[in-house]
């Protein structure tokens, strides 16, 4: 199997990062509501802990789709996808301690890094389209947390919407050619 056939692979069983884009996008809008009229403690155990459920609930609904869920067992791409998985778990650290520096950081500083975990994913998923998307959540974050400090839930509905556009544009772009 070539490169292009993998990331074609990956682009027709994860309907180009639309299912878990629309997943994650859900996440972030249901997280920035609870910054939003409940407490910022609310909003951040909501997005850590449903985080966790991101690729889960991908697989869920891919299934109830009647689509298959993930890769074949030694597909080329298994282990990139299971790395770039992680990336963003282990970077929680980072987002925790500039959290706790400036509570209003939160969304921001996820915003980085779930942008820079998507960088992969251009070559994962053969899609530039990815490129686009972290760099409007690594832009946004940054300009978020430096110029409107004051807002705690800004970036969450940011990000809310840039995952739930591109869940759209994705699926366009992984459409077959005819």
């Amino acid at each position: 199997m070539n490169i292009a056939e993998a990331q074609r692979d990956v682009r027709t069983v994860f309907l180009g990062g639309a299912v878990g884009q629309l997943v994650a996008g859900l996440l972030w809008l249901g997280s920035a509501a609870l910054g939003t009229w409940f407490s910022p403690r609310s909003a951040i155990e909501f997005l850590v802990i449903g985080g966790i459920f991101i690729f889960p609930l991908t697989q869920l609904v891919l299934r109830a789709m009647g689509r298959p869920a993930s890769l074949p067992p030694g597909h080329p791409m298994n282990g990139l996808a299971m790395q770039v998985a992680f990336t963003v778990p282990l970077n929680l650290l980072v987002v925790a301690g500039a959290t706790m520096f400036r509570l209003n950081w939160f969304y921001p500083a996820l915003m980085i890094v779930v942008g820079t975990h998507y960088l992969p994913f251009i070559f994962l998923y053969g899609m530039w389209q990815f490129g686009l998307l972290a760099g409007v959540l690594i832009a946004a974050g940054l300009t978020i947390g430096v110029y409107m400090p004051h807002s705690f839930s800004l970036g969450g509905w940011v990000a809310a919407f840039a995952l739930l556009v591109f869940a759209l544009i994705g699926r366009q772009a992984a459409r077959p050619s005819r």
